[in-house]
């Protein structure tokens, strides 16, 4: 995925990279690092892909910026530019989703399934 930016706010910009090699989708704020989504990708056999989000982190300075909606956001984006779905295991992405119905589609309740699954096998997926 290419470099997303977007304003947040008059004085400041807000740029997100995603780091597939890492499973991070990383946000900073004027330059500085602001924080990220960290996730994997569901890969099982019989089910389409989907992006897996397990936790979402925003440093201290940067908390209550709209950092973490942002990221969210973005990463429904990049699985939607993809064709797959998102999987939501991250307290934080699923309240953004309940509150976003039309920008975060459910995932199938098997593709679900089967992300809690491989979780639980690949605890270093946290």
């Amino acid at each position: 995925m290419a470099d997303a930016a977007g304003t947040a706010g008059a004085d400041r910009r807000l740029t997100i990279r995603d780091d597939r090699a890492q499973g991070r989708l990383e946000a900073f704020d004027d330059g500085d690092y602001a924080g990220f989504v960290g996730y994997f990708v569901l890969d099982a056999e019989g089910l389409p892909k989907a992006l897996v989000a397990v936790h979402t982190v925003v440093e201290a300075t940067h908390e209550g910026k709209g950092v973490a909606g942002a990221l969210v956001r973005e990463f429904y984006r990049t699985a939607a530019a993809e064709g797959v779905p998102v999987v939501p295991l991250c307290p934080y992405a699923v309240k953004w989703a309940e509150r976003h119905p039309d920008e975060a589609p459910a995932a199938p309740e098997d593709v679900v399934r089967a992300a809690k699954s491989q979780l639980k096998a690949s605890p270093e997926l946290w």
